[in-house]
């Protein structure tokens, strides 16, 4: 056992959704409440953090029971995270507890501060970071992704000071005060574009990834840019305490857009998935595998995903020349056991299950549809009424056994895939964890006046989930 771990023995956190290991997260009690951040693409409304009831034995289940707007306009809600979770037990000493989300407005480049402490079902609004303090303290704009890890939290962002094309990094905030502190980068190397940011922790190296700078995101997908090949397409590895730059890995200009990090929960593994958008080439996309070989990082793929062939009057103008849907894959999660990988395929409506126990070679079990370009697949609650929208983002409860979807990615892209409009819905889906396999849950579909007719995004779980935490110890 070593010194720290000595030390986090005699000083236990008060809070027990701080978890030492990835089995003791799986153990813990269930989700009861899911956060949901909503935004109104015209900017003409406010913004809203949404509570839904996830407790299958509550009458209110399935339900959005509050909901806190933002005072300001223009945010476009996006990702948020946590203030402290299970990397908190890396600082003996220092374990804040899981209470405050901290919801970046990746328009606005405001960060909102809600404390759930009070009434967990009614999130209050207590802070808010205006944007000249993330331009001025870290040279930043635009932030997408918020980590809790050491030495803070971890805010990537995809502009330089006031919007400028970049180069895009990250933001350290305080875990207690909310403030700004600087940017976490000491030496950027090649690394210009931004988007996700996570580590192995034990190891001591950082990972991100690349979409795009503000002017090739912010107006919509950028056609010719895309075929020019000028969105993200590498993986970057750094020092974790230092912010230097250590290697870039290309995974070639055709696979376009780089984005979600998903490093394996097992503190000891030195390997993780991301994913590609689109490949100009076939307009497939894919999901890649970073393993640490020596001293270097190998980056390959394992799943490619291709697209389908449609009818041409089917399609956005958009899509039209290719006469096919690309699957678009725009989110992943993996579970915290390391055994089952999730992959959101927006363009198809497809969520796909994989048996990743042997991650070099992940294995499908199940596939669910719900909305997608052309299929508009419906919900079994309302067999009559097509989907808009596709399944993008995808949330894990820490036990594997719960999938929660929403419909929307960015308002400016939304309108290019989906014109006729996104109605916004969020889904739950029961996974078998067992032999594989995917089950609509036709008693949760809040959807439409639901969420006051915001656009719904990213969902956070009561407690952690697959994707908010990082562990210190394996056992």
């Amino acid at each position: 056992m070593t010194t720290t771990e000595h030390a986090l023995d005699r000083d236990e956190p008060s809070d027990p959704t701080l978890y030492r290991t990835p089995a003791d997260a799986v153990a813990a009690p269930p989700e009861n409440l899911a956060y949901v951040v909503g935004f109104d693409p015209t900017a003409q409304r406010a913004d809203a953090l949404f509570t839904v009831c996830t407790d299958p034995e509550s009458p209110e289940y399935g339900r959005v029971i509050s909901h806190a707007e933002l005072p300001d306009l223009g945010n476009e809600l996006h990702h948020f995270g946590w203030n402290a979770c299970s990397s908190a037990l890396a600082h003996a000493g220092h374990h804040a507890a899981r209470r405050y989300l901290i919801v970046p407005g990746l328009r606005s480049s405001r960060l909102h501060v809600f404390d759930t402490g009070p009434d967990p079902a009614r999130p209050r609004l207590v802070k808010v970071v205006e944007p000249e303090e993330l331009a001025a303290k870290a040279g930043y704009s635009r932030p997408h992704t918020l980590h809790c890890g050491p030495d803070g939290m971890f805010l990537s962002c995809l502009g330089g000071a006031d919007g400028a094309e970049g180069p895009g990094g990250v933001a350290l905030l305080d875990h207690d005060s909310f403030e700004v502190l600087r940017s976490w980068e000491s030496d950027h190397g090649p690394q210009r574009m931004a988007y996700d940011v996570w580590w192995h922790l034990r190891q001591n190296i950082a990972v991100t990834s690349e979409w795009g700078t503000p002017a090739l995101i912010e107006d919509g997908l950028v056609p010719e840019r895309l075929l020019d090949r000028q969105y993200g397409h590498s993986l970057h590895f750094w020092e974790l305490d230092s912010g230097r730059h250590l290697q870039r890995v290309d995974l070639g200009d055709e696979n376009q857009m780089v984005l979600e990090l998903r490093p394996a929960h097992d503190p000891e593994a030195t390997w993780g998935f991301t994913n590609t958008v689109v490949s100009v080439e076939d307009l497939s996309a894919s999901i890649w595998l970073w393993n640490r070989e020596g001293e270097n990082f190998v980056v390959r793929k394992v799943i490619t995903v291709p697209a389908e062939p449609a009818e041409t009057e089917d399609l956005p103008p958009l899509l039209q020349p290719f006469g096919a849907v690309p699957p678009l894959i725009t989110d992943i999660d993996l579970s915290v056991d390391d055994q089952w990988l999730y992959v959101s395929a927006w363009g198809t409506g497809d969520l796909l299950q994989y048996d990743v126990s042997d991650p070099f070679h992940p294995r499908q079990t199940a596939s669910v549809r719900l909305g997608g370009i052309v299929g508009r697949q419906p919900h079994p609650a309302e067999p009559d009424t097509p989907l808009t929208g596709g399944a993008q983002m995808v949330e894990l409860s820490r036990d594997g056994r719960r999938a929660y979807l929403t419909n929307s990615l960015y308002a400016a892209w939304d309108a290019q895939f989906y014109p006729a409009g996104i109605d916004p819905w969020m889904v739950k889906l029961d996974a078998d964890i067992s032999h594989g396999g995917l089950t609509v849950d036709s008693r949760f579909f809040p959807h439409g006046p639901d969420f006051l007719g915001l656009r719904v995004h990213q969902t956070h779980l009561q407690g952690g989930d697959a994707s908010s935490d990082s562990y210190c110890y394996r056992r």
